[in-house]
């Protein structure tokens, strides 16, 4: 319950940690992408180019592009051999140097994660709905801090952007993993830029501080409402939020509890059934845009 960021010093960030330019298979050049984002109103922003051979394995430098008000942190969507399903690994990598070397052709998923993690990077499994990843090779990363729990490209390319439903059995399994919500930006034909973002909870926008509060989950994930508050206060769950149509507690199995109405504002959830498991927090707007907290581990 220590990892909740909203009593945390600093103030939020909003950043997107998913992202494609013209060194991969996006669409725009970097600096075309990072003017994007900063024009939108975002803080910071990770440009994770495939870290493949056919692209010439980029990691992109974007440091020229930080300044006092925008900041970016080094990233890369790497990739390993290979699903139960025979695709590829997608594997989400921010705060990675910019030496960190190319995979052998016997580097597997797992490993790579593992040396990405060891080199200072924060490590998500990326979009696992999009190329229906299985529990069971999702089982076999176990350097991973995040499952992307919501991917805005995925959405608009076979309908398949939320995998709340993955993280929630790793959740049940006792794997203590963040959410992430990203959109995968490519700017091609689907519209795939502003749809998911993260909220970092830090006390500067040095990318240190950013990536260090994205390590310890002082961050929550968005579509557009905002959490104001989720606190355990004795026996009690409390949510705050911007005005929504849904407030839900999610945990083990079925186990959930909910609150509904037009504009409300906060929720009251009893702990004790949520007790020696996990409780997940969603807002739902009049839109159907989601918000979304990580796990609370409550022990």
């Amino acid at each position: 319950m220590q990892t909740l960021p909203f009593d945390k010093p600093g103030r939020f960030w909003k950043g997107n940690l998913h992202t494609h330019s013209t060194k991969s298979d996006g669409k725009l050049t970097p600096s075309e992408v990072i003017a994007a984002y900063r024009g939108h109103g975002y803080d910071f922003l990770a440009l994770t180019d495939h870290f493949m051979e056919r692209f010439g394995f980029p990691i992109v430098d974007t440091t020229a592009f930080r300044d006092e008000t925008f900041t970016t942190i080094i990233g890369a969507e790497i990739h390993g051999p290979v699903l139960q399903n025979g695709e590829r690994w997608h594997l989400l990598a921010v705060g990675l140097p910019l030496d960190f070397s190319q995979p052998s052709d016997e580097e597997t998923g797992p490993e790579i994660a593992r040396r990405a993690a060891a080199a200072g990077a924060y490590v998500a499994i990326a979009h696992p709905a999009w190329y229906m990843l299985t529990l069971e090779d999702a089982l076999t990363i176990d350097a991973a801090h995040a499952v992307e729990i919501y991917n805005h490209t995925s959405t608009h390319h076979n309908d398949r952007g939320e995998s709340a439903y993955l993280s929630d059995q790793l959740s049940q399994l006792g794997k203590r993993l963040h959410n992430l919500a990203v959109d995968d930006a490519h700017f091609n034909t689907r519209p795939d830029a502003f749809g998911g973002w993260v909220h970092v909870k830090s006390e500067s926008i040095d990318p240190d501080s950013l990536l260090e509060s994205l390590k310890a989950g002082h961050f929550y994930s968005s579509q557009g409402p905002e959490l104001l508050d989720v606190s355990v206060e004795g026996e009690e769950i409390r949510v705050r939020c911007s005005p929504v149509n849904a407030i839900f507690a999610s945990g083990r199995g079925p186990l959930g509890r909910h609150q509904r109405g037009p504009g409300i504002t906060e929720a009251t959830f009893p702990l004790e059934p949520f007790a020696n498991s996990f409780v997940r927090i969603t807002v739902v707007d009049s839109a159907g845009k989601k918000a979304w907290s990580n796990p609370i581990w409550h022990e």
